[in-house]
């Protein structure tokens, strides 16, 4: 794992972000999310990437949101979990 996706793991694991699903207020795409839940910009590419990388292995999910909004929150999987348990290397 690359240090860009351990650090995108990170802030997944930190609520840090949201995925906006593009029906309306914008395009679809990577999110911050503010402390109250809202979208508070635009992720930069490379934790986009990262992001997306980080999905196909398994170790985050996008939670689809409730009643149908257009922000889901991007949250760690077990797996996901179970990489940030591991010892880092000095």
């Amino acid at each position: 794992m690359t240090e860009n996706e351990m650090s995108t793991l990170r802030d997944v694991a930190d609520n840090a972000i949201l995925f906006h699903n593009g029906l309306w207020g914008g395009p679809s795409g990577f999110r911050w999310s503010d402390n109250d839940g809202s979208a508070a910009g635009t992720v930069p590419q490379w934790e986009s990437e990262s992001l997306e990388a980080l999905l196909r292995r398994g170790l985050a999910q996008i939670h689809p949101s409730v009643g149908g909004g257009r922000l889901a929150k991007v949250r760690l999987t077990t797996a996901g979990a179970d990489v940030l348990d591991l010892p880092m290397a000095a």
